[in-house]
């Protein structure tokens, strides 16, 4: 390479670094092209050559390419860019430094080709992460589906409770029974835990203007009753028999054995023994007023199919032969002795000591009949006794006496209720003549009766 040559590449080197690559790669291609006649500079002027301007003052250059090239020179930048993109020889320097401006043309390549796959990149596997999310709720029904096979064993479980429970169920039906001196309804309470084995049996006769139903509630007899495990029988007075449903007590008639209204009541009582099993050695009767004059009439007259009885706010057996005489018994007591039975059997008696319908004297008078019957002379003498008092918390005050014969084998029983009227003492507060302040009257009379078995049957 001469040394114009050698100056052209110099200058067309100066260009590039002044980023004037049109110009630089024009002067590269003249000076190729035309060895012999280099092209002068803007800022170099050749030897001898007069440029009419002080010194250090260059005239206007000529344009860098005649007139029509423009159009060449622009098509030639491709070729350039692309002799730059290849290695350069190593005895050719003129084409190694114009390399150093090419960085501009690796990073424009560059920063698409790092974006283009890195978007991508990320987002492709976006939908790989959502893609399983079904995946993970599909499992879901088959956690549920188990959930009946839990359940089936629950009702399982269930399934022999359901029949434990499933026991008889307690009943509280009406029945009638009818003999020669008539017929009488009757209601029957049989526990839930009745399965055919022998129960108790207590027959309860109610008062005036009362009904099996209205006494049922008032004592809560039936309640006893479940808990405990004995059959309830409530024969009923029909308005027919007496216009106040009162027990005709007081009317010979119906103060004998297998006559008028006790041959009705021991039927009934009868009648549950056959159909329900129960146990014939403890079978009790107990009323209540008229009732309970009645179930000394039963006592007295039955001994032999009551195995103790219980009376509250009655008189004593036969203490009265009509209306007359049984005002007279109900206000002052009896007059008159009924005399002796054979076969006494064990009573308790309840009464309140300010009764002003029937008399609190009365309930002597039901002792005095046992103790009678239980002495060699037949007449009350002075048997052992035991005097207990007590009170019902935030109720009434009472007093309890128990006699017993020779042998001490207790023969009865005589609560009286302080301050008591004629109520059935520790009844339900909104029953039928009851008085929920006293002593509960219902379970002592069955804790009475579970005492006294019968003797013989």
């Amino acid at each position: 390479m001469d040394a114009p040559q050698m100056k052209a590449m110099t200058e067309a080197t100066r260009l590039t670094r002044e980023g004037r690559l049109a110009e630089a790669t024009a002067l590269i291609q003249q000076t190729l092209a035309n060895p012999a006649a280099p092209r002068r500079t803007s800022d170099a002027p050749s030897a001898g050559e007069e440029t009419g301007r002080a010194p250090g003052h260059d005239a206007d250059p000529p344009p860098a390419l005649p007139p029509g090239r423009g159009t060449k020179l622009r098509r030639a930048i491709p070729g350039w860019l692309s002799r730059r993109r290849t290695l350069p020889s190593q005895d050719d320097e003129t084409l190694v430094q114009p390399s150093q401006p090419a960085a501009p043309a690796v990073k424009r390549p560059a920063a698409p080709a790092v974006k283009r796959p890195a978007a991508p990149a990320v987002k492709r596997p976006a939908p790989a992460v959502k893609r399983p999310a079904p995946a993970v709720k599909r499992p879901a029904p088959a956690v549920k589906r188990p959930a009946p096979a839990v359940k089936r064993p629950a009702s399982a479980v269930k399934r022999p409770a359901a029949l434990a429970v499933k026991r008889p169920a307690s009943q509280f039906e009406a029945f009638s029974y009818a003999n020669a001196a008539g017929t009488r309804d009757y209601r029957l309470y049989v526990p839930s835990g009745h399965t055919g084995d022998p129960m108790p049996l207590v027959v309860m006769l109610h008062g005036g203007t009362q009904d099996a139903a209205t006494f049922a509630a008032a004592t809560g007899m039936n309640n006893l009753a479940e808990r405990q495990g004995f059959l309830v029988a409530y024969p009923e007075q029909p308005s027919s028999a007496n216009p106040g449903k009162f027990w005709n007590w007081f009317v010979p008639g119906h103060q004998r054995r297998d006559d008028g209204e006790p041959s009705l009541i021991a039927g009934i009582t009868r009648q549950v023994i056959e159909r329900y099993g129960a146990d014939a050695t403890r079978v009790y009767v107990a009323g209540f007023s008229a009732g309970g004059a009645m179930a000394a009439v039963m006592a007295a007259e039955y001994p032999d199919l009551y195995a103790a009885a219980g009376v509250h706010s009655g008189v004593p057996y036969a203490a009265a032969n009509d209306v007359a005489s049984a005002f007279a018994a109900m206000k002052q007591g009896r007059s008159r002795s009924a005399g002796s039975t054979a076969q006494p059997v064990p009573l308790i008696v309840f009464h309140g000591d300010r009764d002003t319908t029937v008399a609190p004297a009365n309930a002597m008078g039901l002792i005095d009949d046992v103790l009678a019957a239980a002495s060699a002379g037949g007449s009350p003498g002075t048997p052992a006794a035991t005097v207990t008092t007590g009170q019902v918390p935030g109720g009434r005050a009472y007093t309890r006496t128990c006699y017993q014969d020779a042998t001490g084998a207790a023969l009865a029983e005589r609560w009286i209720i302080h301050q008591g009227g004629h109520t059935w003492s520790g009844g339900g507060p909104h029953g039928s003549y009851t008085d929920p302040d006293g002593p509960d009257a219902s379970a002592e009379l069955i804790r009475f009766f579970d005492e006294h078995p019968a003797r013989s049957v």
